[in-house]
């Protein structure tokens, strides 16, 4: 039986690439293009590789990986991150649980070190980048981007109420740290849930009224309502994400009102 991989890039040709590569080993190829679709890749099937780039829209690498190493601990899931930015990123891959770190370059030359990397898995020593980093250099302006994506992230977290993105298809793609506090859940535990799945049965009714409302009335800027269980109180508040004119999804805001 052959041995199955997920690649997970937004770019299609480097998806396209690797697939072929893929292929020419061996393994069937299930693609996804972007963060959010691996997820749901990960949640249909068992790989046995996994290759992921780090920068990608809505749900990115990171969480990605981290995703699929606690659902497959190491042995079970061979994990590559592949991406441009990965020396201003390699103190982050250290932690999220990969097996092997390569950086994109040229198609031609990639084809040689990956299909050594293919020929060699299960033989190389996990956790050991297979690039020496030592003879690769950061680039200014993308390490200055990774430098603004942290600080962003950083103020995300800091806020201290809870937020939670939900992507147009009413599933879960990003929550803060307040907001994993407040639902007492870890990130992995909750990511790419229907929002619905992530409160109490008695609160669905009316965080179901309150997206539909701000998603039909393009003058009404956010609706809101309170959610009481036994473990908390919360007040809700509900507006839409736009990043156009057409709905891109929901943010959702708690708050504590017991606090």
């Amino acid at each position: 039986m052959a041995k199955k991989a997920l690649v997970v890039d937004n770019d299609f040709f480097f998806v396209e690439f690797l697939t072929e590569l893929l292929e020419s080993k061996g393994y069937e190829v299930v693609k996804a293009y972007d963060g959010k679709e691996g997820v749901s890749k990960l949640e249909e099937s068992v790989f046995d590789l996994l290759f992921a780039d780090l920068i990608m829209p809505k749900v990115d690498g990171i969480q990605l990986i981290r995703l699929a190493r606690k659902r497959f601990p190491s042995g079970q899931l061979t994990i590559v991150v592949v991406s441009g930015t990965l020396i201003e990123q390699m103190e982050d891959i250290k932690d999220i649980g990969a097996d092997y770190c390569v950086v994109k370059g040229p198609l031609g030359e990639m084809t040689d070190y990956l299909g050594t990397l293919l020929d060699n898995l299960g033989n190389s020593k996990p956790n050991e980048p297979f690039v020496d980093s030592g003879k690769l250099y950061p680039r200014r302006a993308t390490a200055e981007l990774i430098d603004q994506l942290n600080f962003q992230k950083a103020v995300f977290d800091s806020i201290a109420i809870g937020i939670l993105v939900v992507d147009r298809d009413a599933r879960l793609m990003r929550a803060n740290a307040m907001a994993l506090e407040l639902l007492h859940k870890n990130f992995e535990d909750v990511l790419n849930l229907r929002i619905t799945d992530v409160f109490p049965q008695e609160g669905r009714g009316r965080l179901v009224k309150a997206l539909k409302e701000v998603a039909k009335n393009l003058h009404l800027k956010h609706r809101s309502f309170y959610l009481e269980s036994d473990s908390m109180a919360l007040k809700i508040v509900v507006s839409v994400l736009r990043m156009g004119k057409n709905l891109d999804g929901w943010i959702l805001t708690m708050e504590d009102i017991d606090s």
